[in-house]
């Protein structure tokens, strides 16, 4: 079984016009999404194997919120560059390159690019958009990553922020 939880980076500062878009860090609603989100999928007991990244910032920094919700383990947050900007076909090679002794996998990154691949999971519904912090978990009854693949695996589930604010 191969579990990869999708995590769209919180919502990101626009507070510094002159940085590059992969400098930019996580605004003040992203850095209270975060540890929420992260929070919740520790209280669910689900416990990455890996925490992989896209190493554009605002992706980095949500990982380091679900690094230090996931405590008792020191983590290595793997940084990925091609997640950045990346299309739904860059996304599946990134995930075809996992290591099968990784389980469960937290993948950090952006959209358009995880909507879109997230879609190609899902049986009877679209999603609109993965929000800003959304979580969408995509499962598959296979031993190796490079099986992971519409058909191989579907949408078990999605945990998106609006949910969870009070």
């Amino acid at each position: 079984m191969k579990d990869l939880y999708l995590v769209r980076h919180a919502k990101s500062s626009w507070d510094y016009p002159d940085l590059r878009d992969f400098e930019r860090p996580l605004g003040s609603r992203g850095k209270m999404d975060a540890p929420i989100m992260a929070e919740i999928m520790r209280e669910k007991g689900i416990v990455p194997s890996k925490l992989v990244s896209s190493s554009a910032r605002r992706a980095q920094d949500t990982a380091s919120f679900f690094a230090k919700a996931f405590e008792g383990t020191t983590w290595e947050i793997e940084l990925v560059d091609e997640i950045y900007e990346a299309f739904p076909d860059d996304i599946q090679a990134v995930v075809h390159g996992f290591d099968d002794a990784w389980e469960t996998v937290f993948l950090f990154g952006h959209n358009p690019g995880f909507t879109v691949f997230s879609n190609r999971f899902t049986e009877g519904f679209r999603f609109d958009n993965v929000p800003t912090c959304g979580i969408v978990h995509i499962q598959g009854d296979i031993d190796t990553w490079m099986d992971f693949k519409p058909g191989q695996a579907k949408v078990e589930a999605w945990f998106f922020p609006k949910e969870y604010r009070i």
